[in-house]
């Protein structure tokens, strides 16, 4: 029988497959938490492998070869349900499923809550690191989920185009910054990453058609194509889970701000 579980998977459906033969689970989490207690038969995968590093823009994709040598070494197959959590409230955890839908995997599911909820909700643990064995891999970019910034510069006046930036109110607003400009991308609406997120409930997402309000509340409706980030397509991987959970389309801009801050030929909107 194939792993049955949805995009946004609870720590009890979890830990109900665990033994599950096609299911892989991935940790995210900051290496001295990864090494002290993570998820039995998880393997640890650090977020700096997931972006390309090279400022301005320094949360891109990796090379292709690089992102080969990351899933052969997590023993990856195209045949496993993927498990992805953090611990951080699903940023990393959401970068990762944009990357898996880069290389055209579609089956996965995020952990709701992450390392925060399966703990403190007393699942098992362990500080053990399993051996992997690496895989064959030969991955195909599907840019399809991919915005450039030539993607977002064409989407500036599509009335069905929504830019969902995720950052900071006083990023978006060009109070702090941390590129040569400061401000955000024309026509962009501002959702912090933070305010998906229930604190009080193990960093767990909050109830999808309370993020449906918050989204119409600022013109993000049902038809729209959203195209999310923030300065490094991090915090904003949590955003794209949370859009395709709402069953929109969506892109993932990973040059963000990083890249649209410090491109001077441009437009930025702020309130200087």
């Amino acid at each position: 029988m194939p792993v049955d579980l949805p995009l946004i998977v609870e720590p009890a459906a979890l830990a109900a497959v665990l033994d599950h033969p096609d299911l892989l689970i991935v940790d995210l989490c900051q290496p001295q938490n990864w090494q002290q207690l993570h998820i039995p038969a998880a393997v640890h995968v650090h977020p700096g492998e997931l972006v390309c590093g090279i400022p301005p823009a320094a949360g891109k994709l990796p090379t292709l070869a690089q992102l080969n040598d990351l899933f052969s070494r997590i023993g990856y197959r195209p045949d496993q349900h993927i498990v992805v959590y953090d611990d951080e409230g699903g940023g990393w955890t959401g970068r990762f499923i944009w990357t898996l839908d880069v290389i055209g995997h579609r089956h996965y599911s995020l952990l709701n809550g992450g390392l925060h909820s399966w703990y403190k909700e007393q699942h098992p643990v362990t500080s053990e690191i399993r051996e992997v064995e690496s895989t064959p891999v030969n991955l195909a970019l599907h840019t399809d989920v991919i915005a450039e910034l030539d993607t977002v510069l064409n989407s500036l006046h599509d009335p069905n185009v929504k830019i969902w930036d995720a950052r900071s109110r006083e990023e978006y607003l060009g109070l702090r910054s941390g590129a040569a400009r400061a401000g955000h991308i024309p026509g962009a609406v501002n959702l912090d990453w933070l305010e998906v997120m229930d604190k009080n409930h193990n960093l767990r997402l909050l109830p999808l058609p309370v993020l449906q309000q918050k989204l119409e509340k600022l013109g993000i409706t049902t038809g729209s194509t959203i195209i999310t980030h923030c300065h490094s397509h991090h915090r904003s991987g949590l955003t794209y889970v949370v859009a395709k959970a709402l069953g929109y389309k969506v892109l993932g801009y990973h040059g963000s701000f990083g890249e649209w801050g410090n491109d001077p030929n441009v437009p930025i909107e702020n309130i200087a």
